[in-house]
């Protein structure tokens, strides 16, 4: 069963500063990924029409952008 995870629902190393938000930050923006994709496929067989694609991408980057601000990514970039 971890394998079918594995090839649903893929995750990468995280390369960065290795601090819990950037962490956090960084899953985030891979669900954001993933979840455009699978919009992007939907629109792409006629499944979702264009409009609706664009709102649930709209939806997903707002959420993307509030995690940022929770988690004070790029608010001060001198501290270590």
């Amino acid at each position: 069963m971890a394998a079918n995870s594995n090839f649903l629902y893929p995750q990468t190393r995280y390369y960065g500063e290795v601090k819990p938000e950037n962490v956090v930050f960084n899953a985030n923006l891979q669900e954001f990924s993933q979840r455009v994709g699978y919009i992007s496929s939907l629109t792409s067989n006629g499944k979702i029409s264009v409009e609706q694609a664009f709102t649930q991408i709209q939806t997903l980057w707002e959420q993307v952008e509030k995690s940022k601000k929770q988690l004070g990514i790029g608010e001060n970039p001198f501290s270590a």
